[in-house]
């Protein structure tokens, strides 16, 4: 972070790459990626920066580092990113419309069913289930219900 003129962005990703092991720890890879993101940013790499920044954000909330977050945040916001929620995974990644599809879809109703119930278009529906699927990271209607049932998941299935 000191080298002159900017931070070394080589370093920093070597820096996470060393923290980003199987159990990190989530303070410091959350700090590493978020001096990365903003020296990607200040460095002109404005769409690599957010995907990076967005990523130490979720870590920052997951650790329940405020100071991070909100400093994530406000480099997101500079790098021209609209960060809706501080989590991107998980359960409470998912917006009130992505949750209302996924509590039917985990009853059993097919996308056309739900895109009659709640008077949207199928396409609709289908967006928002691609969203639930990736934010909760299941490929199945069980390992969903899994998920929204807070029941740990099941990679084997």
């Amino acid at each position: 972070m000191i080298a002159e003129p900017v931070p070394d962005i080589g370093l920093l990703h070597r820096s996470v790459a060393v923290l980003d092991t199987i159990d990190p720890s989530l303070l410091e890879l959350a700090t590493s990626l978020l001096e990365l993101g903003a020296a990607q940013r200040r460095a002109g790499e404005r769409v690599r920066c957010r995907s990076t920044l967005r990523r130490a954000l979720d870590l920052a909330h997951q650790a329940g580092a405020t100071a991070i977050g909100k400093r994530a945040h406000e480099e997101l916001l500079a790098a021209g990113a609209r960060p809706r929620r501080p989590v991107i995974q998980g359960p409470n990644a998912l917006t009130p419309s992505e949750h209302r599809i996924a509590d039917l879809m985990a009853q059993g109703m097919t996308s056309r069913q739900i895109a009659e119930q709640l008077y949207l278009t199928l396409s609709t529906v289908e967006w928002h289930r691609r969203n639930v699927y990736r934010k909760l990271d299941v490929n199945s209607r069980q390992t969903l219900k899994d998920a929204l049932s807070g029941q740990p998941l099941d990679t084997e299935r």
